[in-house]
């Protein structure tokens, strides 16, 4: 039983592991530190050490991440990592997984960045539903950049090359330093009140994150989505993304990119034309053979060949029809005459006279049939009223009366049913069968109740 105290190394592990990944605080670590025995894995994945004067922390950042970086790490390189600590439970070793990762003395500024990208995303201006189309076949290019660098010769060199029709805008601005962020704004700005330009390239030439930062400035950003005209961001090399990137209506990695994106190739706009010259003369021809095949079979019709017999059978066939119609009608008139007849009979057989003498004769049996009846409910009802007066008068008190009986009432004409309702000298009247009298009375005598 007391083995039952011990646990495996693996279960101890996992549990570390567990403890780690439900720490809120080492799921968003912010590290600074130096690399060492860096190694680049065959599949992008970038195998490190972390570690300052004291301590030390292996380090992982896979390939998806590695991808977004902006330098090429190497080993003594200060660096500022974001990830989280987690437990690699094979060796029993914990290490930090990489998200992100700058070059120390770069912080400020990438703080900044992230901070910026992150209000703007929840303004929606990164939202891609709001994206201008650029135009496919656009002749008036405008494009916003310095005079001086690499970055406008090679637009210029694209663009003419692909589409030696488009017209070319150049708004000379400052693309580094303090002033230049306001003066890309104000060349955006200005580019959006000449009518005539249907896209606009905005950019640079590669460079630090110092040297790109005018592009990561809120005032550029406003001005790219406030922009009527689609916007183009060309901004330092295919690693380099900037606010500008995110704003744009279209990120191209490169500037020779953005005059691709910018102009069709007129190699592509020939071969799409004479194929599009082409589809048109094919439909246009088998447009015409349908036509003349039409043509062909309507001068083979029997109406082209022979039009005067087609007359006469025309002919033929009216006078058909109108037989037709004239039978039609002198049947259908027929029909008409007997349903008259027909109607002008009913009429006759139900005119006024007839239905007031049918009712009349009704009339005339029901006040029979009701006299009938009358006088049998007569009988029967005085048959009946013989009984009840039969009856009635076997029970009225004047047949009583007549057998010798009489009722006596008081002064006040009530029925006396006791002695002791009248006393010695009360006047009452004794109603007889035949009349009545008038009495006063001398004496009361009660009779035995027990006899």
């Amino acid at each position: 039983m007391e083995n039952d105290r011990y646990i495996s190394v693996t279960k101890l592990t996992r549990y570390i592991k567990q403890l780690m990944e439900t720490d809120g605080n080492l799921q968003n670590i912010w590290l600074r530190g130096e690399i060492s025995n860096f190694k680049r894995h065959s599949r992008g994945h970038l195998y490190l050490t972390i570690k300052d004067k004291n301590s030390r922390i292996r380090a992982v950042m896979f390939a998806g991440n590695a991808r977004q970086l902006a330098f090429e790490p190497k080993d003594g390189m200060k660096v500022l990592v974001q990830g989280s600590v987690a437990l690699y439970e094979p060796y029993g070793e914990y290490q930090i997984y990489i998200r992100e990762m700058q070059q120390d003395g770069l912080g400020k500024l990438y703080l900044a960045y992230e901070a910026l990208k992150k209000k703007l995303q929840d303004k929606g201006m990164f939202d891609s539903s709001l994206k201008k189309r650029i135009p496919e076949v656009p002749y008036e290019v405008g494009i916003i950049t310095s005079t001086t660098g690499a970055a406008i010769r090679d637009l210029f060199t694209t663009i003419k090359r692909r589409f030696p029709a488009a017209r070319i805008t150049v708004f000379p601005v400052l693309v580094q330093g303090v002033e230049a962020a306001p003066s890309i704004a104000s060349a955006i700005n200005q580019a959006n009140q000449v009518r005539e330009l249907d896209v606009l390239i905005v950019g640079r030439g590669g460079g630090s994150i110092e040297d790109l930062w005018a592009f990561n400035e809120e005032i550029v950003a406003d001005a790219i989505f406030k922009s009527r005209i689609p916007v183009i961001s060309a901004v330092g090399h295919e690693t380099d993304f900037t606010i500008a990137d995110f704003v744009a209506d279209k990120r191209a990695p490169t500037p020779t990119a953005a005059g691709e994106f910018a102009v069709p190739n007129r190699d592509d706009l020939e071969r799409r034309m004479n194929q599009s010259v082409s589809q048109l003369v094919q439909a246009l021809a088998g447009k015409l053979r349908e036509e003349r095949l039409r043509l062909h079979r309507l001068q083979q019709s029997y109406a082209f060949r022979y039009p005067g017999q087609l007359i006469l059978q025309k002919e033929q066939e009216c006078d058909r029809l109108i037989e037709r119609l004239n039978n039609a009608a002198a049947g259908q008139l027929l029909r008409k005459r007997e349903r008259v007849t027909m109607i002008d009979r009913l009429l006759g057989q139900s005119g006024p006279q007839q239905l007031v003498a049918r009712a009349q004769r009704s009339l005339d049996d029901r006040q029979q049939q009701l006299v009938r009846a009358f006088k049998v409910l007569r009988k029967e009802r005085g048959a009946y009223f013989e009984k009840l007066v039969a009856q009635l008068n076997g029970l009225s008190p004047l047949k009583i009366m007549s057998r010798g009986y009489g009722l006596a009432f008081n002064e006040k004409d009530q029925l006396i049913k006791s002695v002791r309702e009248i006393a010695p000298g009360d006047m009452f009247n004794l109603k007889l069968h035949d009349g009545n009298i008038d009495c006063q009375v001398w004496g009361i005598e009660e009779a035995d109740e027990h006899v």
